[in-house]
């Protein structure tokens, strides 16, 4: 039988000191920051800080594997979620002025790696699994009570994945993959000849559900993954298909709160090139552009989101973080590189450490 993980550590207890004054210096200066899950050699794990100009700022030493960050600009502090079925997430002060705070997620549930906060920084959200249940959920944790977990909510489906607020600061977005999966099987995906993805607009304040949408029960084998609000406040989504390998179906759509989901026609090359693997997507600063990754395919593809059409195709091995900065996007690998596409300034750096899947814009 699978066992609930003991930890024998307390995660990232050396991160305060690791901020050293100069770069606390260079935090309080640099007006944008990136945070992200990073795999460090001999099978270590942590987060890490990093300024737009690819400056260090500081790590934090994590358990296990993390996968997403969220922020609170409120309250100054970030969350790394353990990537699924990891049943911890540590909280942060990205100044380093308090000490981490590790939570554990309740009996019978594990985390999938995504969350968010409300707008007022008082209740943190995590998309969780009731495993014996096979349902996904919504996990509410009281800040001002040390993060401790009051209750849940639904997210009428199975296997959810990212979380966004959209930006009325009430309705929630979650992506529920479709997949079915039990930590005695670890990560196997025990349903795919029955899965239902889907993407679920709910009522933060009480769970409400206010819309499910589907795509066409030929695609039930396309999982939605992960999302990006756009400048319409369209959801843009990308999907890992779960089908026969030889089939390429449409990988990127968009919802929005009106009802409408579809998926968009990339060209037969570009679907090649992505592998039927979409691992993050981002939205631009000003929205006007959607990105999107396939680690799997070693691919960055850039959209305008207007168009709705391929505004550019970058190789990027083992890419799969992405963020906006001022002017395009920030892209992070599995070997440790961080570049700008797409009008962005940045130029490439190299760490020591690989970066998880996301990679998250923390201030600026």
């Amino acid at each position: 039988m699978w066992q609930r993980r003991a930890f024998l550590k307390a995660a990232g207890a050396g991160f305060v000191a690791s901020l050293l004054p100069q770069r606390a210096e260079a935090l309080a200066e640099a007006e944008l920051v990136f945070a992200s899950s990073v795999q460090r050699s001999a099978g270590k794990y942590g987060a890490a800080l990093i300024t737009e100009t690819g400056r260090l700022i500081a790590s934090i030493d994590l358990p296990d594997r993390g996968h997403d960050i969220t922020y609170s600009s409120v309250l100054g502090r970030a969350v790394v979620f353990a990537r699924q079925p990891g049943t911890f997430a540590v909280v942060f002060d990205p100044d380093g002025r308090a000490p981490p705070v590790t939570l554990t997620s309740a009996e019978g549930r594990h985390f999938f790696g995504h969350g968010a906060f409300s707008p007022d920084g008082t209740l943190l959200y995590a998309t969780e699994n009731d495993f014996d249940a096979a349902r996904g959920v919504i996990g509410i944790y009281d800040v001002a009570a040390g993060y401790a977990r009051i209750g849940e909510f639904e997210t009428f489906g199975v296997g959810p994945h990212e979380i966004l607020l959209m930006p009325d600061g009430r309705t929630f977005v979650v992506a529920n993959g479709g997949i079915e999966t039990h930590p005695d099987f670890g990560r196997t995906e025990l349903n795919l000849d029955t899965m239902e993805p889907s993407l679920c607009f709910i009522d933060r304040r009480d769970g409400t559900l206010i819309g499910q949408l589907k795509l066409a029960s030929h695609l039930h084998q396309l999982s939605i993954r992960h999302m990006a609000v756009d400048a319409r406040n369209r959801v843009w989504f990308g999907c890992q298909f779960r089908g026969d390998g030889n089939l390429h179906p449409q990988l990127v759509g968009y919802a929005t709160l009106d009802g409408e989901i579809r998926l968009i026609e990339l060209p037969d090359e570009t679907l090649g090139d992505l592998r039927n693997y979409v691992g993050s997507v981002a939205a631009s600063a000003d929205g006007s552009l959607v990105a999107v990754s396939s680690p799997d395919g070693d691919t960055i593809l850039a959209i305008d989101a207007e168009a709705q059409k391929p505004l550019m195709l970058s190789s990027l091995p083992s890419g799969c973080g992405l963020a906006p900065d001022r002017s395009g996007f920030v892209a992070s690998t599995g070997l440790g590189d961080m570049v700008g596409l797409a009008g962005s300034s940045m130029s490439r750096r190299t760490f020591d450490f690989g970066f998880d899947n996301h990679l998250r814009r923390l201030r600026g």
